[in-house]
């Protein structure tokens, strides 16, 4: 009997396996969450653009957040309409590059993707 050792893209890849499941778990949660909205997520290599239904808020109303891998969407107490919501995304988001817009009840979150920075130092071999 001969025996060779497969190797599964799951072993080979984790990182790309928790990005995956990051995405996954964000759209999921989003789409599952019960209220109806309805919610769309692209990427590419600069930024994610999500798009989200809010009918009925106004861009006054909206309180939007992003801290190192978390977007928090919700509305001001004093909103006709609450809606609550927060989502992990698979890499830090730059505050910079991210825009927010509201157009005839449509939320669209333009939220770039931070440049990974290398913590590598050379070392002088005595």
């Amino acid at each position: 009997m001969f025996y060779v050792p497969a190797i599964h893209p799951r072993h080979a890849a984790p990182a790309f396996r928790n990005l995956d499941r990051s995405l996954e778990r964000f759209v999921n949660d989003a789409l599952l969450s019960g209220s109806g909205r309805n919610l769309e997520v692209q990427q590419d290599e600069k930024a994610w653009t999500v798009t989200l239904d809010l009918p009925g808020v106004g861009r006054d109303q909206l309180d939007i957040q992003v801290e190192g891998t978390a977007v928090r969407i919700k509305t001001k107490a004093e909103a006709k309409r609450q809606f609550k919501a927060a989502y992990e995304l698979p890499q830090e988001i730059d505050v910079e590059a991210t825009r927010a817009s509201l157009e005839s009840g449509v939320l669209t979150l333009v939220l770039g993707k931070k440049a990974p920075v290398s913590q590598a130092r050379q070392i002088e071999v005595k």
